[in-house]
């Protein structure tokens, strides 16, 4: 399914582009640095890079529809590595006919799907495949996995997000073991959850926090939820993210719009479209949350709001499928599995 959807959300290649005050945006240098990865040379590959990015396809045939989509898709793999190159991110190619066991000896299950390697630990994209979003991706993916928070400033910065899963935790300092289990409960979900803490005493009671507590919130929920039993072991957080992970109003991102698009709700969704920057969408994005608000304890709720101006290529494939008009909020319930019986309304 990745495929098609990664047919259908288009390439944003930044070719020959320029700003209108002549900030120039990359363009492709014509020099190959995707790797075709095999067994002779992934070992050094791993090696030379402090992460690995690894495309891992299907066999390309022979008709020329499906060639050009390959190229496109080796243009933006190009285009990445070409910007991310100073920052030791290396790009690769796995065939999976001719590379087949290389595919199951490195963890590569999926066609069409984006694997990176990091640290030995290897990471799913589940975003769209534009170089924008790639790039922002793997940098984020080299940020450390805890951001630590020290001023009342930055503690409203960290208010400001709210349309995303976030922890944070109150610690003595980053040698201790408590703050250490969180770090590395942080790893397993990077970049995709956001992880934050603070060893200031000040910020922690703005929190309600105390010393080895952690607070999870959902996204546009009022408030908290505080994890239970502290302290923590890393495997008792990443149970606890991975039960409570799937918010009642999500958000659909370019960054991880699979992840969300196809979770575990049976490919069943309310799904809203409401620009946010629109006064009556504005106005349809306070009820959707208020009524998430009030069913957040309903495992069998599911809303995902969209944004159609985060998908600009994808506002006519939408208007057409689902038969509505994306210039006013819409509210629906689609079946992912079976877009033919989606239905909008």
């Amino acid at each position: 399914m990745k495929i098609i959807c990664w047919i259908l959300v288009g390439f944003y290649l930044l070719f020959c582009c320029k700003a209108e005050e002549g900030l120039n945006f990359p363009t492709y240098d014509g020099k190959d640095r995707v790797i075709d990865l095999n067994e002779k040379n992934y070992k050094q590959a791993l090696k030379k890079y402090d992460m690995l990015c690894l495309l891992f396809h299907e066999p390309v045939s022979s008709d020329k529809v499906s060639q050009k989509q390959f190229q496109m898709t080796e243009m933006v793999l190009e285009l990445a590595a070409q910007v991310l190159e100073p920052r030791s991110i290396g790009f690769g190619m796995v065939d999976s006919k001719k590379d087949a066991k290389l595919a199951k000896k490195l963890g590569l299950l999926e066609e069409g799907s984006l694997y990176v390697f990091k640290d030995e630990r290897l990471v799913e994209f589940d975003g769209e495949l534009s170089a924008d979003v790639l790039v922002e991706f793997l940098l984020d993916l080299l940020e450390d996995p805890v951001e630590v928070i020290n001023s009342k400033l930055e503690l409203q910065a960290f208010d400001q997000i709210d349309d995303e899963i976030k922890l944070i935790g109150y610690f003595k300092g980053e040698d201790s073991e408590h703050f250490k289990a969180f770090e590395e409960a942080a790893e397993q979900f990077q970049p995709y959850v956001k992880f934050f803490a603070t060893f200031e005493k000040g910020v922690a009671k703005k929190l309600g926090l105390k010393m080895n507590e952690v607070d999870f919130y959902e996204p546009f929920m009022d408030e908290p939820v505080h994890i239970p039993d502290k302290p923590y072991s890393e495997e008792e957080l990443v149970d606890f993210v991975r039960e409570h992970r799937r918010a009642t109003l999500r958000k659909l991102r370019p960054e991880d719009m699979f992840e969300t698009w196809e979770d575990d709700m049976e490919g069943i969704h309310i799904v809203a479209f409401a620009e946010e920057d629109d006064p009556d969408g504005f106005e349809f994005l306070e009820i959707l949350k208020q009524v998430a608000r009030d069913n957040t304890n309903n495992p069998d709720l599911s809303i995902v709001w969209i944004d159609p101006d985060d998908f600009p290529l994808l506002i006519t494939y939408w208007e057409k499928t689902f038969k509505i008009d994306l210039f006013r909020p819409q509210i629906g319930v689609v079946n992912v599995t079976d877009v033919s019986s989606t239905c909008p309304e």
